[in-house]
């Protein structure tokens, strides 16, 4: 049996290849658009899948202020926060989170990152990310393909 073609192969920055990908948030539940973009930043989807490198794609979601809550959650959510300060923690519910300028964008880098890991690499993968809330993007010089969202696991 010839042990090197059973090498594992390890990509580093050089050899990953990262590709543009637009994902449509028109009617897509928050949590679940969340998760399949947190493993689009990862890379989870690549077999050249490696855990301590920035090996996943640049996603474009757009139209965000089209995704779907369930049920109360948009009032009932509470995401909680702390100044630093005695007496400073505060509390922000998704329906108060989109008044704000930028909400969306806020949102959904709330929810993504929350599913990332909490570690150097998960302070760094949110910035492969472009979150707009119409259907219009800046990012067609990267020639962005675009994909189905529902079709990934």
């Amino acid at each position: 049996m010839d042990t090197l073609s059973y090498k594992t192969i390890s990509a580093n920055k050089a050899t990953v290849t990262k590709e543009w990908v637009v994902v449509d948030a028109t009617d897509q539940p928050l949590g679940r658009l969340g998760s399949k973009v947190a493993k689009l930043l990862r890379g989870k989807y690549k077999p050249n899948f490696t855990p301590h490198v920035d090996c996943g794609d640049n996603v474009i979601i757009i139209n965000a202020d089209k995704v779907k809550l369930s049920g109360n959650k948009w009032t009932d959510r509470v995401y909680l926060s702390y100044t630093g300060y005695p007496g400073g923690q505060r509390e922000m519910t998704p329906a108060r989170l989109i008044t704000r300028p930028n909400g969306h964008d806020r949102l959904m880098r709330k929810v993504v990152k929350g599913m990332l890991p909490k570690n150097k690499l998960g302070a760094k993968l949110p910035g492969n990310m472009y979150v707009y809330e119409g259907s219009e993007h800046k990012h067609e010089a990267q020639t962005p393909k675009v994909i189905d969202i529902n079709a990934l696991k």
